[in-house]
């Protein structure tokens, strides 16, 4: 063991942890269980903190909250990021074999397991001091040390709360992840609330309603000339149209059809002569961790651009980092030059033929990043050919054809591949939705299908164990 585990490990016993459950649990209480805990993070998401009236200034992590289940100004502030990023930082550290863990030893795997949340439960309870501090909702001299101190309770407990709903999940009460779960709710929430916003706006064209299905109907009912009628509600430009609502179907079509692509290896047991099996290599071999990744790498470099701007808007060489404007009836900035705007997506092609550069170096970095998160990725998760080769000898289970020492030459000649070139498809994916003017994000849309289909298959497989006959 590890000399960084043995020093965490005093610290692990006192995290709050879901115990093991005694028996299997069943899967129509799965998912009971799975609704119970998506409907928690829901009433989080609504419930706003105590102490503020309403969050202040542009919000610098609004390119973020989208894949990071966060609501501003709610106890779901923070969302998962403090998680993500610790669980990631950890993963990294194990990797490369900073922190030493034997995973094939169950008290060491348990131990690891604990100094992740540890180190979750740090990264929130630092990041709420830093949103208090930074101002987020006034001076801490205007809003006083308790309400500051309330503010960074309420935060640290939400997300001590969210760690725990989604341990609850992993431990086997529920389906799937509970950090996948929240990120695909908090997007098709708000691709839902686009179609069906009642909310209404006027830009010079009289009172239209936000969400786009209904802007369609009134504009039917009320227009007479019902061409006319169509036309603006596919083509309006200041709100949710329905030419967004094809295009984000046409996109979420393409990732389900992509997350089929694979090849199937063939395997043979060394003891049963009757043992078919086969090991699947997926083109999104990394899922959608390279997104995240990437996402949160760009939003980083957003917020940090942000502040400096604010602080320093007629500074050289801030704004080569990047430029920033204030969109109109909104404290929302977006960025209009320098190196972020360049990695900004492009909102419709409409942008891509003004300014093509732009386009064409959103698209390099995408494709480049994608990828080399995604190659990064899998060496660092323990997903590489040598880590699976092991995994499979350990089975017992082999290639037939193929010598054991042949496994990992195998194997590689396979799992780069479907890391390198599936990173870059979920790049293309992703840009592509972005220059369709897909609802949300290029990014948000992926994330969503991939955890949407992920769960899918999942709930199909339990189900058909569990003998139902819907199944």
């Amino acid at each position: 063991m590890g000399k960084f585990l043995d020093f965490c490990k005093p610290f692990v016993q006192f995290v709050p942890e879901v115990t093991q459950p005694v028996k299997i649990v069943p899967f129509k209480q799965k998912i009971i269980y799975t609704l119970l805990t998506l409907l928690l993070f829901l009433l989080y998401s609504r419930i706003p903190l105590v102490g503020i009236t309403k969050a202040k200034g542009s919000d610098p992590f609004y390119w973020l909250r989208s894949i990071m289940a966060s609501n501003r100004g709610t106890l779901m502030e923070l969302g998962i990021s403090p998680i993500v990023t610790s669980g990631m930082i950890i993963q990294l550290l194990a990797g490369t074999k900073l922190i030493d863990v034997d995973q094939s030893v169950k008290s060491e795997r348990a131990l690891f397991n604990g100094v992740q949340k540890l180190a979750g439960l740090i990264f929130t309870i630092v990041q709420a001091l830093a949103y208090v501090l930074a101002g987020m909702y006034g001076p801490v001299r205007e809003i006083g040390f308790w309400t500051a101190f309330i503010l960074v309770v309420q935060l640290s407990v939400s997300g001590l709360v969210i760690t725990l709903l989604d341990e609850f999940l992993q431990k086997g009460y529920g389906i799937g992840s509970g950090i996948s779960l929240f990120i695909a709710t908090n997007i098709c929430e708000n691709i839902v609330w686009q179609c069906f916003s009642p909310n209404t706006a006027n830009y010079g064209r009289g009172t239209e309603f936000e969400g786009c299905i209904i802007a369609l109907i009134h504009l039917l009912i009320t227009r007479s000339d019902k061409g006319r009628a169509l036309a603006e509600a596919f083509t309006r430009q200041h709100l949710p149209n329905v030419s967004s609502l094809l295009a984000t179907v046409i996109v979420f079509l393409v990732v389900v059809y992509f997350q089929g692509v694979r090849v199937e290896l063939s395997l043979k047991h060394r003891q049963s002569r009757n043992y078919q099996g086969s090991y699947p290599i997926k083109l999104f071999y990394t899922s959608n961790t390279p997104i995240i990744l990437q996402s949160s790498l760009v939003s980083l470099v957003y917020f940090l651009s942000q502040m400096l701007y604010k602080s320093l808007p007629k500074s050289f060489l801030i704004k080569m980092i990047g430029e920033w404007q204030s969109n109109e009836g909104s404290s929302q900035m977006t960025p209009v030059g320098g190196l972020v705007y360049f990695i900004s997506p492009p909102r419709s092609f409409g942008d891509v033929i003004r300014d093509p550069l732009h386009a064409i170096v959103y698209i390099v970095f995408m494709l480049g990043t994608t990828a080399l998160f995604s190659r990064l990725w899998i060496d660092v998760s323990g997903s590489s050919a040598k880590d699976v080769a092991e995994t499979l000898k350990q089975q017992q289970v082999f290639f037939p054809g193929h010598r054991e020492q042949s496994t990992v030459h195998e194997l590689n000649r396979y799992i780069p591949i479907a890391a390198s070139f599936g990173g870059m498809c979920v790049g293309l994916l992703t840009v592509l939705a972005d220059f369709l003017g897909a609802m949300g994000s290029g990014t948000g849309i992926l994330l969503a299908v991939t955890t949407i289909y992920q769960y899918f298959e999942t709930i199909v497989k339990e189900g058909a164990d569990s003998g139902l006959p819907f199944f």
